[in-house]
């Protein structure tokens, strides 16, 4: 049994300016799938690599695979669909895969649009697809499909869904392969090290209104810390990795875990060979402000804050359940700790104008954060701010949902408009640190990552990578009216399908829901749910306070 991974060949010049990722998909289904018996496992990177239809074909060829999977966010959706497209042109006989988020909830359209997709996995994919690919070596493809959990595809005229397969309960037993990655080609632009993604817990406990990680990964799950540590240890010592990026949402809700993995990295000497950075909360800075220090210890260095808006109304709508002035202390907090920090605001909504634009560029520039990002909003078309603004949205060109195209158009400007103005709000904040502060501020380690960011958007801002500047023919304020987003306006959206998929937390808002008339309002947590992490002789456990 021969089995070919391929992650798509998808660009947006977004995330992507400051490294090549490393898809950490391929190694958590590897893992799994060796563990099994099926050994025989190839990857080809097409996003790294940069590989078109003519080069897939000719390694499809080559390798002659019995089975073909691929995995896509949305954006990166239809390139999963070409990708698997070749594969049934070249390989008839083999059996086609897709997975990830995007396929999970709206597996009715994509088969729809993409009939030569044989089975799409949804939901998290180490135990179907092991489950899968036992069913097509036992020679019991496709007849006896209905029978695994997880699974859709087309029977006939007819789209079925089989019953949402369970989360995947103990994540420690999952040991991922690393070894199929080409990690020389993985670089953290800043530094100029190898980079890895690896995941601390699955899931979030709190539903801000824009995520769909909550709705993906249904259960909020911690791992060992000391499992991944060892996995971390490992990726040092085999593959030279220098700078790790945890892929959780926000890796500090369950505090005691997360000071459990800093205190294993100290002991294990780790953080004088590799550094780190993680995406949280400000909620979390504030209540961490003793450990800030005990942090940096252990190797962090960079934070990505959710500081979502300037405008209050804004962090309202967005369910983050933090205020104006907390997120200017953390990013305090952090400076005075030695942490790099990073100001992330979401721009482009209904209410939009360039006055509020303004206020988010004044805002970053009177907090002083060591980096900032406006990213647009994007409308996953399966959570609930997109249920709110639907009859709003216009385009639903998925490719185009990336963070950097204008999916939105605000009632008072035009896109051009509003790429322009996010434009400005870079040249401005980033010619200002460039000639005053990065390259005087601090010495050594700081200074050098600081002019390593820089370097990353020079780079991208060199090749016009940046924000798709170059596709869209942005060139300056003079071309804010001939932007041309190249929108498909030809496609359409179908419903999500999420009728077997509840998690907890939807539950939980379920339960609230049914209260509101006989109680008032509860104590909100800081993602905007009503539930608090809370400790226990020595666990740490998930209380409904709803």
């Amino acid at each position: 049994m021969r089995i070919l991974l391929v992650h798509p060949n998808y660009h947006s010049g977004g995330a992507e300016i400051a490294g090549s990722w490393p898809p950490a998909w391929v190694a958590y289904l590897a893992g799994p799938l060796k563990r099994a018996g099926f050994t025989d496992i190839h990857f080809v990177d097409a996003m790294t690599n940069n590989l078109g239809s003519d080069d897939l074909r000719q390694a499809m060829r080559d390798l002659q695979p019995d089975v073909v999977g691929a995995t896509a966010i949305t954006p990166s959706i239809y390139k999963a669909e070409e990708v698997l497209k070749i594969a049934s042109e070249e390989l008839p006989d083999a059996v086609t895969v897709l997975g990830g988020v995007h396929a999970t909830f709206m597996y009715q359209q994509v088969l729809t649009e993409a009939p030569w997709i044989d089975v799409i996995a949804r939901g998290e994919g180490e135990e179907i697809f092991v489950n899968l690919i036992t069913m097509i070596a036992d020679g019991q493809w496709p007849e006896r499909r209905r029978q695994i959990k997880g699974l859709a595809f087309r029977e006939s005229d007819q789209i079925v869904a089989t019953e949402a397969a369970p989360t995947v309960k103990d994540l420690d037993a999952i040991e991922p392969d690393w070894s199929l990655l080409e990690w020389k080609k993985y670089i953290y632009v800043p530094l100029g090290v190898r980079v890895a993604i690896p995941n601390l817990a699955r899931g979030c406990p709190f539903t801000c209104s824009f995520c769909s990680q909550w709705k993906f990964w249904r259960d909020y799950r911690v791992r060992d810390p000391k499992k991944v540590v060892d996995e971390i240890e490992t990726l040092v010592n085999e593959h030279d990795v220098g700078f790790f990026i945890l892929a959780d949402e926000e890796p500090t809700i369950n505090r005691k875990k997360f000071i459990q993995f800093c205190q294993e990295l100290i002991d294990r000497g780790l953080p004088e060979r590799i550094k780190w950075g993680i995406n949280t909360r400000v909620t979390d800075i504030m209540r961490d402000k003793e450990l800030l220090s005990f942090y940096r210890k252990a190797g962090l260095v960079h934070v990505s804050l959710g500081t979502e808006a300037a405008a209050q109304l804004k962090l309202d709508q967005f369910n983050k359940e933090t205020k104006v002035g907390e997120n200017k202390e953390a990013i305090r907090l952090l400076r005075e700790a030695d942490i790099f920090v990073e100001a992330q605001f979401i721009v482009g909504l209904d209410n939009e104008t360039e006055e509020t634009l303004e206020e988010t560029y004044q805002m970053a520039w009177d907090w002083q954060p060591d980096l900032a990002n406006w990213a647009m909003y994007t409308p996953w078309p399966f959570t609930p701010l997109f249920q709110e603004l639907k009859d709003q949205v216009e385009i639903f060109d998925f490719e185009k949902y990336n963070f950097v195209t204008p999916i939105m158009k605000p009632a008072a400007m035009e896109r051009g408009e509003l790429l322009n103005g996010v434009m400005k709000n870079y040249r401005r904040f980033y010619m200002q640190k460039a000639l005053f502060h990065y390259p005087w501020r601090g010495t050594g380690f700081r200074r050098r990552y600081l002019l390593g960011c820089l370097k990353a958007f020079l780079k991208a801002g060199f090749k016009r990578q940046f924000y798709d500047l170059g596709k869209a023919g942005y060139w300056g304020p003079q071309s804010k009216k001939t932007v041309n987003f190249n929108f498909d306006r030809t496609r359409t959206i179908a419903p999500a399908q999420m009728d077997d998929w509840q998690a907890n937390a939807d539950k939980a808002a379920i339960k609230r829901a049914r209260r509101l008339s006989e109680a008032p309002e509860p104590v909100k947590a800081c993602g905007g749910g009503t539930q608090q992490m809370q400790e226990r002789a020595g666990t740490t456990t998930l209380i409904d306070r709803g």
